[in-house]
């Protein structure tokens, strides 16, 4: 794509707004900074935002090259992943909310703090580490074009830090009843999303042709 293809930018900002899901992480947070003073707070949420950027660089990196080592075609990926996002955004819509989720496994484990549940696996989910690979293929993007997407993820981790930051005031505003419905409006795009990722992945595979927007 054209380094500056704007409406590959919105899609990509998009798709990677709704896997990684600021507004659904807030909960989370608020999970696992009630045993830390308050003013250790910040330092909680950049050590958070900062582990889940290197995880996903390192997706953009290595994701694609350790799919072909294994002999995976990106297509064949991008329909399976297409697949589990659907899914994934089924269970935003209709299922229990990501931060109830994270929550309570985080409960469960007896564990809390800024890597876990916070980076992983609330900011880099799973979805976010298949849409990264998908977002970023070798194949059919160049190097500037992979610099670009990269910087289009920092972008969205910036927003979900500066969201961290102000999460105290947030609270009042959303309350976790808020965060929910946003992440079940959220699911339903990634449910689109999702389709649009098998429909590419049939067409590099040679199944059909897409018709030209």
């Amino acid at each position: 794509m054209p380094l500056l293809d704007i409406d590959n930018l919105i899609r990509e900002f998009i798709t990677l707004f709704v896997v990684i899901d600021p507004i659904g992480t807030l909960p989370v947070f608020y999970f696992a900074v009630s045993g830390v003073p308050e003013q250790l707070h910040w330092r909680l949420a950049v050590r958070a935002v900062a582990v889940a950027a290197v995880v996903l660089l390192m997706f953009l990196v290595i994701g694609q090259i350790v799919l072909e080592a294994i002999g995976l075609r990106l297509g064949s990926f991008q329909i399976a992943g297409g697949i589990i996002l659907f899914l994934f955004a089924l269970t935003m819509i209709f299922g229990e909310a990501k931060p109830a989720r994270d929550i309570e496994e985080a409960e469960r484990d007896h564990m809390s703090g800024a890597v876990f549940p916070l980076a992983m696996p609330s900011i880099a989910s799973p979805g976010a580490m298949l849409a990264i690979v998908i977002l970023t293929d070798n194949n059919r993007n160049s190097i500037p074009d992979q610099m670009v997407t990269a910087g289009v993820l920092m972008v969205v981790l910036v927003i979900t830090l500066f969201l961290l930051l102000l999460a105290s005031r947030l609270k009042r505003v959303l309350g976790n009843t808020g965060a929910s419905v946003i992440s079940r409006v959220m699911g339903m795009i990634l449910a689109t999303v999702a389709v649009d990722s098998v429909l590419n992945g049939l067409e590099v595979v040679g199944v059909f042709s897409l018709p030209s927007a």
